[in-house]
């Protein structure tokens, strides 16, 4: 009798070690703070990253050249964009089960090419279609997409949206644009206004207060402050040789810039808008993440396959991780 209890304690030990092995793969972190999300352009993957240990835990399969993502509100679901390649321009969606490291669905676009930027908003999740010149939505509980709206601009890249407004703002690289799209309300129809702007504005980020919209120029080195009041320019500065990505901090306070030209991350005081420190990368930079407590952010260096951890507290490198070839977008996912 004895031996029987103790192989059956024995069994009920290892199916709680394995219970216990499989959620700190999927479930919380080392902190159980959430988990680091990154894509591998060239390698068409997902990374599923501890951010506090920077151990890569699974990489998941998407389709060919993933370039941006973002998590659900419960973070158990991840959107990629698949942007495809120089040759073959992509169409698709993937939809990653975050905890159990699979692809459950891929949302095929039909003729829409190239989506990009991509958000969460109100439960429903919002693309650019850089090659239609176009921003879609896609709805997660009926899993359709049920909202498409032309921008009549070249090159719809990246998107952010207002929390409170649900105001959409695009990037549009190839018009020199930014479109501001204000959601019909009540009797009220929408709205589109084009906001002039430097050469090739890519990288887009709305403050925590919704006030300002922040936009670098890829192409000329400048970065533009949009008043979101008037969705007019009311500032200009100098902030780079090819700025990418912006990012504000979680406070406000600082922004944070990756410059594809230039191993260094830029970061300005959001007031000021003077410059804070660059922080030497060792390589140029792509995607950008704040962590959401505010303690760090993750910066992307897509040639050196790795993405860095930095101390926004005191603006230095905590570590690095090799999260696959190419990294570029990252995401959080709680």
């Amino acid at each position: 009798m004895t031996g029987i209890l103790t192989k059956t304690f024995a069994a009920i030990l290892l199916a709680a070690l394995a219970a216990v092995h499989l959620l700190a793969l999927s479930g919380p972190t080392s902190e159980g703070s959430g988990l680091l999300l990154a894509l591998n352009k060239s390698e068409g993957t997902l990374a599923i990253v501890d951010p506090v240990a920077l151990k890569v835990l699974a990489r998941v399969p998407t389709g060919e050249g993933p370039h941006e993502l973002i998590a659900s509100a419960d973070g158990r679901l991840a959107f990629v964009s698949n942007y495809g390649t120089a040759e073959r321009p992509g169409n698709t969606i993937s939809i990653i089960d975050i905890p159990t490291h699979k692809e459950i669905k891929r949302v095929d676009l039909g003729g829409l090419m190239r989506p990009h930027g991509i958000v969460e908003s109100s439960g429903k999740i919002y693309f650019t279609i850089e090659n239609s010149r176009s921003i879609a939505r896609y709805d997660i509980n009926a899993s359709r997409i049920d909202w498409i709206m032309g921008t009549g601009q070249g090159g719809t890249h990246m998107v952010v949206i207002g929390a409170k407004s649900q105001k959409i703002y695009t990037a549009n690289r190839e018009s020199n644009t930014v479109s501001a799209i204000e959601p019909a309300s009540g009797t009220v129809p929408l709205k589109m206004t084009q906001i002039a702007l430097g050469k090739a504005p890519e990288g887009i980020a709305l403050s925590p207060d919704n006030r300002e919209v922040w936009v670098a120029h890829r192409g000329d080195g400048g970065l533009s402050i949009i008043d979101t009041a008037n969705d007019q320019v009311k500032e200009v500065i100098n902030v780079g040789r090819a700025p990418i990505r912006v990012k504000f901090t979680t406070d406000g306070r600082r922004v944070l810039i990756s410059d594809s030209q230039a191993s260094d991350l830029v970061v300005i005081d959001a007031a000021t808008r003077k410059e804070v420190k660059r922080v030497a990368m060792g390589a140029n930079g792509a995607g950008i993440l704040v962590q959401p407590d505010g303690r760090r952010a993750f910066v992307a260096l897509s040639q050196a396959n790795k993405v860095v951890a930095i101390n926004l507290e005191n603006l230095s490198i905590e570590g690095s991780v090799e999260t696959g070839r190419d990294p570029d977008g990252l995401a959080w996912a709680k």
